[in-house]
């Protein structure tokens, strides 16, 4: 167990050995897939390999199945401040967007709001419904995201017109910002509309009490900042919305009672669960959820990841040359940024090799995006920023050929 009074260096240094990815390079890419503990992975291991020498069919497998379940909703809910009731397992963020959203009472020309920088995880779901139904989906201008009245207003404005549901990211996938979710929630509950959140790159990154947050669902991943498994997630949703709703897609693990004749949902979130899991995926994300909990420190690891992406922003936004696309006043985890004469895709192919760095480019805001989590060191994003400076300084026809790294044991190039 770390020592809590442990300094934030040290504590740092214990952590990081237990999360072997990071030393494969700077992990700055947590906004697609976050580094998974070895705590995690073992885990999984033990049940993959159990499954394999005693099978998955036996009956009395099935309760602790069950109780696996049990215990990632309510990890789940001890992370993001909800009742273990209002937790659904799903496999992604868009899984759960599309189980709230094909639930609604839609029909041809109805309005949907959403923002103009959703993610097609977020956005697809909407464009079906006006592919299949004639629903109206209407992209409402927020600017960067930077400025939250302005963002409201804009949805306000929009409101003027009834609207069946708003669907927006809590932190937008492209600049960054941290959206003012719960005012749209209340003018959601103003308007009569419906209030659906993507929680991508707000789940774990930033501090989320979604019993007080005002909306009615909440769709989150596991393998982005709760550095779970890829191919879960979890649901969120009002337990009055929940339990007005009958679910679009339903199976065997949406019933409490599976009856012809009477059957009866789940209450509260359950009843949009559909079918099964993989067994090792419900574990392994269980397990990165506790260890976040009960070994890092959720308050921590989130304090820590925002002060050093804020700190990152102003660093970059120095360098002559260099535009930092995220609004700092409303930033959380991730950084976006420009180089002046660079596209992002010739950006990313010398920032990322000379800094040995793992991050992304947006195409959609020719950006790139630094994705910064509580592992990474001052000393990684000084060696980032110090080749985004270099970068900066030439053009794609002047800068200097790379020279070849050579890789100690550790990883790291060799001086």
């Amino acid at each position: 167990m770390i020592p809590p009074s442990l300094p934030d260096a040290e504590k740092v240094d214990a952590l990081r050995e237990l999360i072997p990815a990071t030393r494969a390079g700077i992990y700055l890419n947590a906004g697609t897939c976050g580094p998974i503990p070895a705590e995690s992975q073992r885990a999984m291991d033990e049940q993959t390999a159990r499954e394999l020498v005693v099978g998955r069919a036996a009956p009395d497998l099935w309760p602790e199945a069950l109780a696996r379940a049990e215990e990632a909703r309510a990890s789940v809910a001890a992370v993001m401040v909800a009742d273990p009731a209002d937790i659904a397992l799903t496999h992604s963020t868009t899984d759960g967007l599309n189980a709230v959203i094909a639930s609604l009472p839609w029909r041809p020309g109805d309005r949907v709001l959403t923002t103009n920088h959703e993610h097609p995880g977020g956005l697809g779901p909407l464009l079906a419904l006006r592919e299949r139904l004639g629903v109206e989906v209407e992209r409402v201008d927020v600017g960067d995201g930077g400025d939250p009245d302005r963002v409201v207003g804009a949805f306000a404005s929009a409101l003027q017109r009834p609207a069946r549901a708003i669907v927006a990211s809590h932190v937008l996938w492209t600049t960054g910002a941290v959206l003012p979710v719960g005012r749209l929630g209340e003018l959601g509950r103003e308007s009569g509309a419906i209030t659906v959140i993507d929680g991508a790159q707000s789940a774990g990154a930033i501090p989320v009490a979604l019993d007080e947050l005002g909306v009615d669902a909440y769709a989150m991943p596991g393998q982005k900042w709760l550095l779970g498994p890829e191919g879960m997630g979890a649901l969120w949703v009002r337990r009055q919305f929940a339990e007005a709703t009958v679910p679009a897609l339903a199976g065997y693990g949406s019933y409490a009672a599976f009856e012809f004749e009477a059957p009866r949902l789940h209450p509260g979130a359950r009843r949009f669960e559909v079918a099964g899991f993989h067994r090792p995926s419900v574990v392994g994300f269980a397990r990165s959820l506790g260890w976040l909990t009960m070994y890092v420190g959720v308050p921590w690891m989130q304090e820590r990841a925002v002060r050093l992406a804020r700190g990152t922003a102003d660093r970059l936004a120095a360098i002559p040359g260099v535009t930092v696309v995220t609004p700092l006043p409303v930033q959380g985890t991730l950084v976006s940024f420009r180089i002046r004469g660079w596209t992002a895709a010739q950006a990313l192919a010398e920032v990322a090799p000379r800094a040995m760095a793992v991050l992304r480019d947006l195409p959609a805001i020719d950006a790139l995006r630094l994705s910064i989590g509580f592992w990474t060191t001052e000393a990684e994003l000084d060696r980032v920023a110090a080749v985004v400076e270099h970068v900066a300084r030439h053009t794609p026809e002047t800068l200097p050929p790379r020279r070849i790294a050579v890789l100690g044991s550790d990883g790291r190039p060799i001086d």
